[in-house]
């Protein structure tokens, strides 16, 4: 690849203090600030950055990084404040054709801002913009002694060699990014990320700007809430027109208070945002909750410049507030009537009204929240902000998410994917119908996913999605009070035959399986229940069943070993009690079941409760979480049994737990390498075509088969024709065993060949290729731009593989039937790319079609591994080529002695690669 000047566009990014600073390249303008921070630099500092005590070289690097543009040359600045904090620089050395290009670098971290993260920030962005423009290897002098630049190459994640000479020492840095480094970065990324949010959730002194005298004005509610939720902290409020509100000491403006608060909850109007964020700025705010709603575009758009240039984290605006329950850190800055419950949920929505029906939800039911927040407009704190608050807060053991849009969604991703493995991660998948997805707009910087692509992205990152909110608080429930499944398989215990068989069926509906039991174990419950029972699963105990013999039989199957959860199922009856006397037997156990049992009673007004017995021991209320750096988590002297009021939200919350169960339990999975990739002979390819059309379009039939040819995608051979007689020689050189051909006539933007009538299969011999290929000629005309000429291939499974490619969330990997019927069945599965292992096999297996894949009916099962291989190789090349709009390989024919794509469609955008993983705010 050519090396091309590559300069970045501007980035606000955090430091390891959680502080902000503005990454950028280079400017005419930055001389003096550049010139600046070199001349404020120890004797020390420049001996170690220059190996000399000379400030000549100061004046020689600024007039060089800030001189105009020129190749192969990129210079970055971090500014905070309106200073230049740190420079960094690199220059592409010379190198023959066709050899990787290397670059030597350069850092520089003005005095006194050591240890805050600013030359390693500087580096990851240096590397992005140099992978960009072709660089493959950074090289680097360094005094042996200088240790700070050192470790920075060390600990940087990348692959680095030192060879020492002397007192000098050249770091080699070879810049792909693996696993390695994807996990340096996240790791300094979660520590950036929670020292940011501490003025937001965990603050010192707190004002409340627009604070009216109204009882029922925004501001005074909050002051209210604040008071009473147990803030003590020094408390302010802004209001020209009085003197204290609240009790609470008022002042006329923000700069007239007597020192800078680390949060300021905004709630004047729309028009005054701008300016009294900026006042807040320059007082020394660190975190502003904007409740405001109705901005429009100019002051949305100065509310989170004038935020970025001060370092503020911003929640909102619209929102309804922020919350904390944690003892020593209570914090209620929210619009919500009654203060949340202490737990350990943490809560953050996007919508203010869902945020308030989970909050009652998750305290009515006693499992209350550590921290709440109310996104509102999402114009920086996101949900990924949030997930790595509670990864690490010691706190939470249950994340809760509405969210309408993604800012990153595959960072987002990433972030969800760890933290899910050590506490359940819970969502409501909104949008899902077209009138849904047209109402859930983006905040600015963000875009609303459609539903297939949201759901492969919480399908891959273990993020257990619900339908509802009240599916979501019915699947809450469960994790909170239940250990987690190990499989899928459910007994479904009722008092009445007609509850057992609504019970059965809303499990089957859910994903999961009723089996029938052993004749033994049958045997066994049978002499435990009254007589007239059965034991078939569902079990039927009779409406005369006591609460000791339900007991009985639900301890039973427990211990057994044959199913991997108990629904017990009650409708009051005159024999027996209510419902809730003939559960209270099972939640007087002493919570040492291994498997959750949950029950449904059919008389029941809440949708759910917690019903509590008392069990005793740690083991009584099981936990699923362990985060990084957290203290040991809570336990609680009581054992609760999920009870629902009907069956179809108890068995859904049921399978939300196995799913989440077997994703836990599988290995996270890992890229495979691929040999015979030519990425650099693929990205010609596009580069030339997008050179001759640069508005982008569909590839040429021979550029679609050499993309595939590039990646080692299997195909069948072809040959493209541009009249009869050259399709009637392709056809006696191509022909197969029986000398049969197929003829598929081209024209740009083509789909649907065999509607168009563009398609002619089994063609026998050289003139009846002629009479096709004039036939065709005839029916389309001067569309036609010529046809391929392939052999007729085996017959097999039609498969569809395809890619479609988003700006936010990266390429988008399909698998499902192919075929005519491809788009009349929809039976497809998707996964965002780049493909693990385990994410092609659950591509593979997803549809409904897998069985034919694997030997249906006594057919030979496909070949797998060559199925496995055709996807992971359509990943990495639509990863590699972020043009690649979409690519369509159908069908793809399936046999047990191999995989071959029949047809290939790809069209391509003038599109620049984006790493999601770069450290950057919105």
């Amino acid at each position: 690849m050519t090396t091309t000047t590559y300069r970045p566009r501007s980035a606000h990014a955090l430091l390891a203090d959680g502080s902000t600073v503005e990454i950028r390249a280079a400017r005419p303008q930055d001389r003096d600030a550049v010139l600046r921070m070199h001349e404020e630099m120890s004797p020390e500092d420049l001996r170690l950055r220059y190996f000399v005590a000379n400030p000549r070289y100061a004046r020689v690097t600024a007039l060089r990084m800030c001189a105009t543009e020129r190749e192969g040359y990129c210079p970055l600045v971090a500014v905070a404040h309106g200073r230049v904090v740190g420079a960094a620089e690199y220059t592409v050395l010379p190198a023959a054709a066709g050899e990787p290009r290397s670059a030597d670098i350069a850092i520089a971290v003005a005095e006194g801002r050591h240890g805050q993260g600013i030359g390693t920030l500087l580096l990851e962005h240096l590397v992005d913009a140099a992978r960009e423009a072709g660089v493959r290897t950074f090289t680097a002098d360094a005094l042996a002694e200088n240790r700070a630049v050192l470790e920075v190459f060390a600990r940087l994640g990348l692959r680095t060699s030192r060879h020492f000479d002397g007192t000098e020492v050249r770091c080699t840095v070879r810049l792909e990014a693996d696993e390695h480094y994807l996990s340096a970065v996240d790791e300094r990324g979660r520590v950036a990320d929670v020292a940011s949010l501490v003025p937001l959730l965990h603050p010192r002194s707190i004002v409340v700007v627009g604070a009216g005298r109204g009882r029922d004005s925004m501001g005074r509610i909050v002051l209210r809430n604040l008071r009473s939720g147990g803030f003590t902290g020094p408390l302010h409020a802004v209001n020209p027109h009085a003197r204290a509100i609240e009790r609470t000491p008022a002042y006329p403006s923000v700069s007239a208070l007597p020192f800078a608060p680390d949060l300021a909850v905004l709630t004047v109007p729309p028009q005054a945002v701008p300016e009294t964020a900026e006042h807040c700025g320059e007082l020394g705010v660190r975190g502003l909750v904007v409740l405001t709603a109705g901005l429009d575009a100019e002051q949305a758009a100065a509310l989170l410049r004038i935020c970025r240039n001060h370092g503020m984290r911003l929640v909102g605006p619209g929102s309804l507030g922020i919350a904390r329950t944690d003892a020593g850190a209570r914090l209620d800055a929210t619009l919500t009537a009654r203060p949340p419950l202490p737990g350990r949920a943490g809560v953050a929505v996007q919508s203010g009204g869902v945020g308030v029906a989970l909050l009652e939800q998750l305290s009515r039911l006693g499992i209350g929240v550590s921290s709440f927040v109310s996104l509102g407009d999402k114009y920086d704190v996101s949900g990924n902000d949030m997930l790595q608050w509670w990864e690490s807060d010691g706190s939470t053991e249950l994340a809760v998410l509405h969210l309408e849009s993604f800012g990153n969604p595959r960072a987002f991703s990433r972030t969800a994917r760890r933290v899910a493995r050590g506490m359940p991660v819970l969502t409501v998948d909104t949008g899902r119908s077209g009138a849904g997805h047209r109402a859930t707009a983006p905040p600015m910087g963000a875009t609303a996913a459609l539903p297939m692509t949201r759901q492969a992205l919480f399908a891959q990152a273990g993020i257990i999605a619900a339908e509802s909110v009240g599916e979501l608080v019915a699947t809450a429930a469960l994790l909170h009070a239940q250990p987690l499944p190990a499989g899928f398989r459910v007994a479904v215990v009722g008092n009445t035959g007609g509850a057992g068989v609504l019970a059965a069926d809303a499990c089957a509906d859910a994903g999961l399986t009723v089996p029938g039991l052993s004749p033994r174990l049958a045997d066994e419950l049978l002499a435990l229940l009254p007589v007239g029972s059965a034991a078939a699963n569902p079990v039927n105990t009779t409406a005369a069943v006591s609460a000791e013999q339900l007991h009985a039989c639900v301890d039973r199957l427990a211990d057994h070993g044959a199913v991997d959860a108990v629904l017990v199922v009650l409708v009051p009856t005159a024999l027996a009690g209510t419902g809730d006397d003939l559960l209270a037997a099972v939640t007087e156990a002493p919570g040492r079941y291994g498997l959750p049992v949950a029950a449904v009673l059919l008389d029941q007004e809440a949708q759910v409760r917690l019903i509590e017995g008392s069990g005793e021991g740690p083991d009584a209320l099981p936990r699923h979480v362990t985060p990084p750096n957290a203290v040991a988590p809570h336990t609680t002297p009581s054992y609760a049994v999920p009870s629902y009021a009907e069956p179809r939200f108890a068995a859904r919350a049921l399978a939300h737990a196995a799913r989440y169960a077997r994703w836990r339990a599988e290995p996270s999975g890992s890229v495979p390498s691929l040999a015979g990739i030519d990425r650099a002979g693929a990205t010609a390819i596009v580069e030339k075509y997008l050179a001759e059309h640069p508005g982008g379009g569909w590839l040429h039939p021979r550029d679609c088969v050499t993309l595939l040819d590039r990646y080692g995608i299997p195909r069948l051979p072809c040959a493209w024709a541009e009249d009869e007689d050259s399709a009637a020689r392709a056809a006696r050189r191509l022909a197969g065993p029986d000398g049969r051909v197929a003829l598929k006539a081209h024209w740009p933007g083509i789909a649907h060949k065999s509607d168009q009538g563009a398609l002619r299969l089994d063609l026998d011999g050289e003139d009846e290729v002629r009479t096709a290929y004039l036939d065709v000629r005839r029916r389309c005309g001067d569309l036609m731009t010529g046809a391929l000429v392939q052999p007729m291939a085996p017959r097999g499974t039609e498969l569809l593989a395809g890619v479609v490619q988003d700006e936010i969330f990266g390429p988008l990997v399909l698998f499902g039937l192919g075929g005519s019927v491809t788009e009349l069945l929809a039976d497809r599965s998707a996964r965002l790319a780049p493909l693990t292992d385990r994410d092609v096999h659950a591509l593979i297996t997803s549809p409904r079609c897998a069985p034919l894949l694997f030997g249906y009916r006594g057919g030979g099962a496909v070949d797998l591994e060559g199925l496995e291989q055709l996807l992971l190789r359509l990943s990495r090349m639509a990863c590699d080529l972020p043009q690649l709009v979409e690519a369509d390989l159908n069908p793809v024919v399936a046999r047990s002695d191999g995989v071959v794509a029949l047809d290939v469609r790809i069209r391509v955008l003038p599109r620049r690669a984006h790493d999601p993983y770069l450290r950057r705010l919105r």
